[in-house]
Formats: C-alpha cells, sequence, structure tokens
C-alpha cells in the first residue's frame, strides 16, 4: 500500500522575542502568574514585514531544503492557516507563488488549532488516492494580529510562527513498521463554538476581530476530547501508549499536555514539550514542536511519532506516523 513517508521539515519564527515580563506594564499580570498557569515563557511576535504567507514560506524553503528538493517537485500545498493574508485568496497560493511555483495546486485548511493536524491527514489522502506523489503541508500564523492586547486572559497566551513538513508517497506493507502516516482520527462539534472564536468575519461584521475565549470551558472539554481520539488512533493502529517513540501535542497549556499524557499513559520523558518557547501558536504549533525534536536529536527515523491537537469550533484530531 502507499504511505506519506515524512521526507523533511522545517521552521520559522519571527525575529522579536516578547517575555512575559514584557506584558507587565501592559496588562495586570506576571512572568510568575502566566507560568504557573500554563507553562509559557516567552513567544515570538510577528513585525510589520512579517506575515503568515512570509513565515509560510520560509518554513517551507528550509522543509525543502531538508528533503533535498525544490519547489518543482511539489505537486500540492496544503497550508493551515486561521490567519491568512488575505479572507482571498487562499495564502497557499501566494506562498506557491513565492517559492516560484507555477504548476499543481494549493489551499488552505482553517481548523483553527487543530489545523496542522487536520491538513496532514487530509494530505495523506491526497497521496494514496494517487492526486499528489509529494506534498508541502505548512502551519502558519499571525495570531498576535487578531490578539485584544487589553484582555490578560488571552494575550499573553499567543505567539507566531511556521512549520513545515514535505510528504512524499512510498509503498509500504501495510504493517505498523511502514514509515509515514500510519492511522488519524479527527472530530469537530460546533456546539463548542462561543467558548474560543473570533468576534469579527467578512459575513457577519465586515471587520478581522479579536480572539475571545472562554479558558476555564475550553480546559475542562480538552483533555477529555483529547483522549478520545488519541485511543481511537491508537485502536486503528493496534498499538498502546508504551509503544510510541514520542508523543508531539498541539503547544496550548503545559497543564493540559501534563494531563492529557498522564491519562493516556504516556510516559513523561516522551512528551515533546515547546510551549515555553513559543506559546500557542495555532495550527504553527505541532510542525514547530517537531522542528525542534527533530533538531536536537530526539526524533529520529523509524521512530513512532503521534501529533495531537484540540482547536477553535472545538476541532481535535490526531495522527500516528513513523518517521
Amino acid at each position: 500500500m502507499i504511505r506519506s513517508v515524512v521526507r523533511g521539515n522545517g521552521a520559522a519564527l519571527p525575529r522579536r522575542i516578547m517575555k512575559n515580563a514584557d506584558f507587565e506594564g501592559m496588562v495586570e499580570t506576571s512572568d510568575e502568574w502566566i507560568v504557573q498557569r500554563t507553562g509559557i515563557r516567552q513567544r515570538h511576535v510577528a513585525a510589520d514585514d512579517e506575515t503568515t504567507a512570509s513565515l509560510g514560506e520560509a518554513a517551507a524553503r528550509a522543509a525543502l531544503s531538508s528533503a533535498g528538493m525544490t519547489p518543482a517537485d511539489i505537486d500540492l500545498i496544503i497550508l493551515a492557516t486561521s490567519t491568512p493574508n488575505n479572507t482571498f485568496p487562499a495564502t497557499a497560493v501566494e506562498i506557491q507563488n513565492r517559492l516560484g511555483m507555477h504548476h499543481g495546486f494549493a489551499f488552505d485548511m482553517q481548523a483553527v488549532c487543530s489545523g496542522f493536524v487536520y491538513a496532514v491527514a487530509t494530505a495523506d489522502l491526497y497521496i494514496r488516492g494517487g492526486l499528489a506523489k509529494r506534498v508541502l503541508v505548512i502551519g502558519s500564523e499571525t495570531f498576535s494580529r487578531i490578539l485584544d492586547w487589553n484582555d490578560r486572559s488571552t494575550c499573553v497566551l499567543f505567539g507566531d510562527g511556521a512549520g513545515a513538513l514535505v510528504l512524499e508517497a512510498e509503498e509500504g506493507v501495510g504493517a505498523i513498521t511502514d514509515r509515514g502516516v500510519l492511522a488519524a482520527s479527527l472530530r469537530s462539534d460546533g456546539v463548542h463554538k462561543d467558548k474560543l472564536f473570533v468576534d469579527g468575519g467578512p459575513s457577519t461584521t465586515g471587520t478581522v476581530g479579536h480572539l475571545r475565549m472562554e479558558g476555564r470551558e475550553v480546559f475542562k472539554h480538552a483533555v477529555g476530547m483529547i483522549t478520545d481520539v488519541i485511543e481511537a488512533t491508537f485502536g486503528d493502529a493496534g498499538i498502546t501508549a508504551e509503544d510510541l517513540d514520542w508523543f508531539v501535542p498541539h503547544q496550548a497549556n503545559k497543564r493540559i499536555i501534563d494531563a492529557s499524557a498522564k491519562k493516556l499513559g504516556i510516559a513523561e520523558q516522551k512528551v515533546v514539550v515547546t510551549v515555553d518557547l513559543h506559546g500557542n501558536t495555532s495550527a504553527a504549533s505541532v510542525p514547530l514542536a517537531l522542528s525542534v525534536a527533530v533538531a536536537d536529536g530526539r526524533i529520529k527515523k523509524g521512530d513512532l511519532v503521534l501529533l495531537e491537537a484540540m482547536g477553535g469550533g472545538f476541532t481535535w484530531g490526531a495522527v500516528l506516523l513513523r518517521w
């Protein structure tokens, strides 16, 4: 059978780093308060000349270099983002043009923080369906553009950045030992829309709007939803938590990450945590965490890796792959 195998990965971060202490003169908060409740110590914030498209392009070029490929080798670009450069066209098309790629096709995927997990699962379907041989999957966000900087409950949580993977079709034997995407589980439930949303849009207010969140409600649902899709993915693949080499969760809150891993029986030393470095970068979160763990030598070829995310909507999902 055809598997979607990771050939390369890359990341890009804005130049400016904003520490927790930088918020102390803006809103009523402190470094101690932010670290204790979220695990976040810093985040990157995009300058005026840094956009979702420019960060996505940089991450894409890094992933292509890692894969030993050029844009000419790519058939499809899927960009996961909730902060596109324009309402339309898709920012993926802008990245396609920035890369000098005038063949194939490109589109955006909007599933908020779950976007990258959704995009990897979608790319896998395109590859296994024969519509693409090589896919560039990108998660890129500039959430700083939609934050209310007077709302201390949200402005300290989010950051900007981008990450990318190159997936390529490769023949496998259909066993858990194959490299590539092995299983996935995706879910959503719109009844939770008002718990995490942006209060604007072209069809409603005609404005971009600001991010609004009921933090306690999100936390209350997160662990149960995350374990639901992960257990479904384990069941499809015929594995248990003990078989995993690495767990790469969405980097939103250290307490959610810890509680989810504990409930699933995933050992602490197998969990990749970068929320302290990047904050919550939404669809860029998982690929940024992957890039850190690959760069420092933790994730190696042949490792069994679980990706997981949950975002506004609510959306949530998991992908199991062998690196």
